[in-house]
């Protein structure tokens, strides 16, 4: 399933780039959250989930094609990470704060790795941002993640040292 999830990911995003420096592929985030979620005791679900993360928020995917080729669980846990887009930009922001505490342990663990996996591109491939907007991305990141249920302290660790990281390249 894991394999399965990876190419239909890869092949959903085709085309995408990240922001930032290097304007990279955009399933090598995919890849970097993927690749959190198992260090962290991620089951194959969680896995799954991690790479199809984007696939309904930023594709022409719906949760029904997820269903059908994933099933129930996986498709549920993508659902809880899905941003409506329907809404605008800052009240999705907030809505991810508001939201944060009722995610399950798997989505929990899926946005802690985004959330770590975006902070570090922030810091290390960084989009053409004022250093004022890349300091609120974090802040509004670390609201996020301290608010998550069930994040087991290795992942919190890591989404710590990826702030950590910031700051000291920021002066924040």
């Amino acid at each position: 399933m894991i394999r399965l999830a990876e190419s239909f990911a890869r092949e959903a995003h085709a085309g995408q780039i990240r922001k930032g420096e290097g304007a990279r592929p955009y399933d090598t985030h995919l890849a970097e959250v993927a690749d959190f979620v198992p260090r962290h005791g991620g089951d194959e679900i969680a896995i799954a989930a991690a790479w199809l993360h984007d696939t309904v928020e930023d594709t022409a995917v719906s949760h029904d094609d997820l269903v059908q080729r994933f099933g129930d669980a996986v498709a549920a846990v993508v659902a809880e990470l899905t941003d409506d887009k329907a809404l605008p930009k800052a009240e999705r922001k907030r809505m991810q704060v508001v939201n944060a505490p009722g995610k399950s342990a798997r989505a929990a663990l899926v946005k802690c790795g985004d959330k770590t996996s975006n902070i570090r591109s922030v810091t290390l491939t960084p989009p053409d941002w004022p250093e004022a907007r890349k300091a609120a991305y974090v802040t509004w990141g670390c609201e996020v993640v301290e608010a998550l249920p069930q994040v087991p302290e290795g992942a919190m660790a890591e989404f710590r040292a990826a702030v950590a990281l910031f700051r000291a390249r920021s002066g924040d």
